[in-house]
């Protein structure tokens, strides 16, 4: 069974409550959310007020070294570097990528999903950052506070779920483009997952990625 976290709580990965361990070999990062549904009443309705904006969450990975920055930035569009986002899906290693991008949220289950290669990612590689955008939330007034049930999960390569972290919107959020979800991090020989849930205004990563340079 899953561990339903709270924000700034940690856990272990590796390790189940039942005593045996999980499959980190590869594991599966599952973030998902829901746009909240307007509320347009009856007239609004008649005049086609009901349609949902189109929103478009973009999910990131940075992966950090020991001094917990990013040490390669690849070129000048971070191509081919240590971020992993919608123009570099796939990182250089082959031990980490994003399966694609989903501009809805629509639907069950994960909306967006990173896969990484715990066991085999190198070791200059001490933590990785998950994050989600809003792109071009700020010009359309889209923001955090208006997303429900929105999540990261971990899950191992034999489809267990190891550890959920849910959040939803209130007024915390409200103008918060941006969301550092989770980071997992190597400790004493295993991997940690911890909670973090630290919104920002920006709709871009790039802001968020200068604290890491």
């Amino acid at each position: 069974m899953a561990i339903n976290l709270v924000k700034g709580q940690t856990i272990d990965l590796r390790k189940s409550e039942i005593g045996s361990s999980y499959d980190l070999s590869t594991v599966t990062m599952g973030l998902g959310w829901d746009v909240r549904k307007k509320s347009t009443g009856f007239l609004g309705g008649l005049l086609g007020g009901s349609k949902d904006a189109e929103y478009d969450l973009d999910a990131i990975a940075f992966l950090l070294d020991a001094n917990g920055k990013i040490a390669n930035l690849g070129n000048e569009k971070l191509i081919g570097g240590d971020v992993i986002f919608f123009n570099a899906l796939r990182h250089h290693s082959g031990q980490i990528w994003l399966t694609g991008d989903n501009r809805t949220g629509a639907g069950d289950g994960d909306d967006e999903q990173i896969i990484v290669k715990l066991d085999s990612l190198d070791l200059k590689y001490q933590k990785i950052i998950f994050l989600v955008t809003i792109y071009q939330g700020r010009q359309n007034n889209q923001h955090f506070g208006m997303i429900d049930n929105a999540f990261i999960r971990a899950v191992d390569s034999r489809g267990s779920e190891i550890v959920k972290f849910s959040l939803s919107g209130d007024s915390t959020y409200n103008g918060m483009c941006s969301l550092v979800f989770a980071e997992v991090y190597r400790k004493d020989g295993t991997w940690k997952f911890r909670a973090i849930g630290d919104p920002y205004p920006y709709d871009n990563f790039i802001e968020i990625l200068k604290n890491y340079t």
